[in-house]
């Protein structure tokens, strides 16, 4: 397969560039203005101009406007999604025959209008997936265009952190758009705590971890146990291998346990008996739920006996929801969970292994703040304007999906929504709303970076700009975008390197990339050959700029 990848990379360019390329990879590069490290962490990338802007208006006001987005004042965006078609195609005899490009009409669509899909006498399976469809495609644009960079760097990190599978139930597909619109973005500046809970009685959620089908004798333990896990205390406060009785747990017997065991999993799984979906499902003889689509909590289902949790008694018998409530609370505002999440935030905004001082502030704040509506923001506000932020440059890799849309802004792409984007992410192992397991995409340079992968990635940058017939998604306008005054092959390289890394490169870097768009000429003149060949090659060139480690990392 590599060898296959490298042979693609060589219809393109000779082998020398490419072994010149492989060597150059192999460290992160020289940090660039400050300017340049925070919009590539706050966001997705600068597009041309912003890192003047930023600089002009300067970096602090710059991260407390992002923290306070305005949708009134993103009219690039709103423009962009208003003009957006994504195509929909199927024959059935049942459901007849569509083939249209149409609008992204569903992303804001009520659960009322969304519900019905899942009734696959009446509706095509191609329908039922189409509202994740024009969520991915919205994404997509999103990070594109949007001035809140912030907010969608956010939006990608809680879906990942609430990771959902819309290839695990079509009803999850359905109403991605309700999960991405009224729990991830509505919350992802919002109080953790709030967020929870809101997550728990999402149809999504409560679908790919199996809580909607969660009763008394015997409780369905695979919510609680990612809510202990991967949502709230993390792995590292699992101390069943130490401890298999609560009271053995430090600080158990105060109601302060350091950490949570198998135990408090079974009795958090008993407290959310009951919370489900209103999706028709039988109850007990012609009894049946609702049907709306809703959070709906059945008492009949609900485990009401006493339980313990992370050392606190419940009572029996309490007030419907108020158990599972009681254990959002216990989870939301142990330390263990400011431990964890904080040091998610830390390692996702400035380094794989992010610096304990950061990690230490960002938890003081979410303890501080762990009741205020805006917890999050309080808590990135921190982690933001900290020195640190603006340092460890090279200590982070770009994630498929950022390495795509930063490439595309960069160049300012012209991007249309088509299925075949997602394909391209996948083809990196990225699985956008797709990823199989709970833990969401990791997020360390380990797991993207290798000799296999990085050919991979190198391959997409060419097929972004070269196989525009196959993905249908980007748009490119290379010459256009230089200055008259730009002849030579020099200028030529120094603009666009200027232009997608906002830093200079090592010097053979540069004359390697020169060089190449000569032709066989003298970089300091124009480039060799006929016109059509000098575009090929200045495409050619900025496909290699992309595959530089200096853009590569972040």
């Amino acid at each position: 397969m590599a060898k296959q990848r490298r042979d693609f990379l060589q219809s393109f360019f000779p082998q020398q560039t490419i072994q010149d390329l492989v060597a150059q990879s192999q460290s992160a590069p020289a940090p660039p203005d400050a300017e340049v490290i925070a919009l590539n962490r706050i966001g997705y990338g600068p597009r041309p101009g912003d890192v003047a802007t930023v600089k002009k208006k300067g970096l602090k006001r710059y991260i407390l406007e992002q923290l306070n987005p305005k949708d009134d004042q993103d009219p690039l965006l709103k423009q962009q999604l208003a003009k957006a078609r994504l195509k929909i195609k199927y024959k059935s005899k049942k459901h007849g025959s569509k083939d249209e490009n149409r609008p992204l009409r569903l992303l804001n669509a009520s659960i009322e209008q969304l519900w019905p899909l899942r009734d696959r006498k009446k509706f095509h399976r191609k329908e039922q997936q189409r509202p994740a469809a024009e969520v991915f495609a919205a994404t997509m644009l999103r990070a594109t265009y949007s001035k809140w960079q912030l907010r969608e760097v956010m939006a990608e990190f809680w879906h990942n952190h609430f990771n959902v599978s819309i290839q695990t139930d079509a009803r999850i597909a359905l109403t991605m758009p309700i999960y991405d619109r009224e729990v991830i973005r509505k919350n992802c500046f919002g109080n953790f705590r709030d967020f929870l809970e809101d997550v728990a009685k999402s149809v999504a959620m409560q679908y790919y971890l199996d809580n909607v089908y969660s009763k008394a004798s015997p409780a369905n333990e695979n919510y609680a146990r990612e809510l202990f896990e991967l949502h709230t205390l993390g792995a590292d406060h699992y101390l069943n291998h130490l401890y298999d009785q609560w009271r053995q747990v430090p600080g158990a017997t105060e109601g302060k346990p350091k950490g949570y065991i198998d135990e408090d999993v079974y009795e958090a799984a008993r407290a959310f008996t009951g919370w489900t979906i209103a999706d028709g499902s039988r109850i007990k003889g012609g009894e049946r739920l609702p049907n709306t689509g809703k959070f709906h909590y059945y008492e009949g289902w609900h485990d009401n006996y006493q339980k313990r949790v992370l050392g606190t008694e419940f009572s029996s018998n309490q007030s419907p929801m108020a158990d599972g409530k009681k254990v959002l609370d216990l989870v939301a505002y142990h330390p263990g969970t400011a431990k964890f999440v904080c040091t998610k935030l830390c390692r996702r905004l400035v380094a794989d292994e992010p610096p304990q001082a950061l990690i230490d502030k960002a938890i003081a704040t979410w303890t501080q703040h762990q009741k205020s509506p805006d917890q999050i923001k309080q808590v990135l506000r921190t982690i933001l304007l900290s020195p640190e932020f603006t340092q460890n440059w090279g200590k982070k890799v770009k994630r498929p999906f950022e390495l795509v849309v930063s490439f595309l802004r960069a160049t300012e792409a012209q991007l249309t929504p088509h299925r075949n984007m997602n394909y391209l992410l996948q083809s990196m192992g990225y699985m956008l709303y797709q990823w199989p397991t709970p833990t969401g995409h990791p997020d360390e340079a380990s797991y993207w970076i290798n000799s296999n992968m990085m050919l991979t990635r190198w391959n997409v940058m060419s097929t972004l700009l070269f196989g525009r017939r196959w993905h249908k998604s980007a748009k490119f306008n290379i010459r256009q975008q230089m200055p008259a005054s730009i002849k030579s092959a020099n200028q030529m390289a120094d603009f666009w390197i200027k232009r997608i890394l906002n830093a200079e490169v090592k010097p053979q870097t540069r004359n390697m990339l020169a060089y190449y768009l000569s032709g066989g000429g003298s970089p300091a003149e124009p480039p060799f050959g006929k016109p059509k060949e000098v575009n090929f090659r200045l495409n050619a060139m900025v496909a290699l700029i992309g595959m530089t480690p200096d853009f590569q990392w972040r």
